[in-house]
């Protein structure tokens, strides 16, 4: 197999995932933003979700628990977040700054046991066992949260469209005013969006802690719950764009690794910073006048 070829494979494989995580926090991201509302804080929900999969994981010897443990815990965090964003004159980006800075020191505090402890890793569906080739096998070695996440994207971009909850969180997101003429309840709809958004970035700190790369350590999150509201942005706001812009950020991810398993070394570190400069590239599109508000709720503060 020649040297592009393997590659191809590799970036394919890597994107597959690298993506998950991204899709997780990404589709939770556009359900709180849906509503009306930021959360920044999902990166400390990202590492405290994975710090809490990993040490109910290590406990139960389940990683599925753990997983669970994830999704409650961002729950909480997105709870809190809703809660004191409903208060009066608070910010929501000063509020979702306060809860990185939160999460991580909760999570390094607490996961200090669990740096050396092995905990049962998510188990995989092997895609590639009918291929005789190696690379071949390892890229199609898919994890089963990837494929809950893509039937979770598809659910929501049918829901938004069609049913009850998806018209009321777009038209609280859209204009509050509007929704209050309508009798929806503003302030729950926007707090249960932002506790389901956490959960949802919750189960994306779990992946990596339980799958890829499958430790727990304090530099795991990467700011990979930061980059979700560009992701959002990038994905105009639709569940399957998220879908889609993870995969992209994904592959861009596994650009380094793929090159120096062909033996490419230079430039390895420089293709490892390529998912954040594809996030400032995206940020610096959406300061477009004509570009910025497409797909966006009217409610966000970036487009009032």
């Amino acid at each position: 197999m020649d040297a592009v070829t393997t590659v191809l494979i590799a970036v394919l494989g890597g994107a597959i995932r690298v993506s998950t995580p991204f899709l997780f926090v990404s589709l939770g991201e556009c359900i709180t933003e849906k509503s009306g509302r930021i959360n920044l804080g999902l990166e400390g929900t990202m590492v405290f979700g994975a710090m809490s999969a990993y040490a109910i994981a290590y406990h139960s010897g389940s990683p599925w628990l753990g997983v669970l443990a994830a999704a409650a815990a961002g729950v909480g965090f997105g709870a809190v977040h809703g809660l004191l964003c409903s208060l009066p004159r608070v910010n929501d980006t000063a509020v979702g700054i306060s809860l990185i800075v939160l999460g991580l020191g909760l999570a390094f505090f607490l996961g200090r046991d669990y740096v050396q402890p092995t905990a049962p890793r998510l188990p995989s569906i092997p895609l590639g066992s009918w291929s005789e080739n190696p690379a071949l096998r390892a890229a199609l070695q898919i994890n089963v949260l990837f494929v809950i996440g893509l039937a979770l994207a598809v659910v929501l971009h049918w829901a938004f469209r069609n049913t009850r909850w998806g018209l009321r969180v777009r038209t609280v997101g859209d204009s509050a005013d509007a929704a209050r003429a309508l009798g929806l309840p503003v302030v729950r709809t926007r707090v249960l969006a932002t506790a389901l958004g956490g959960c949802l970035g919750g189960v994306g700190g779990a992946y990596l802690s339980l799958y890829y790369p499958g430790s727990w350590n304090e530099s795991l999150s990467s700011g990979q719950g930061v980059m979700a509201v560009a992701l959002v942005i990038f994905a105009r706001w639709s569940p399957l764009g998220c879908f889609r812009a993870s995969l992209i950020f994904g592959g861009a991810s596994s650009i380094g690794p793929a090159l120096q398993a062909v033996g490419i070394q230079a430039g390895y570190h420089l293709w490892n910073a390529a998912p954040y400069v594809l996030t400032l590239a995206i940020m610096l599109i959406g300061t477009s006048t004509s570009r910025a508000t497409i797909g966006a709720p009217g409610e966000l503060s970036m487009t009032r």
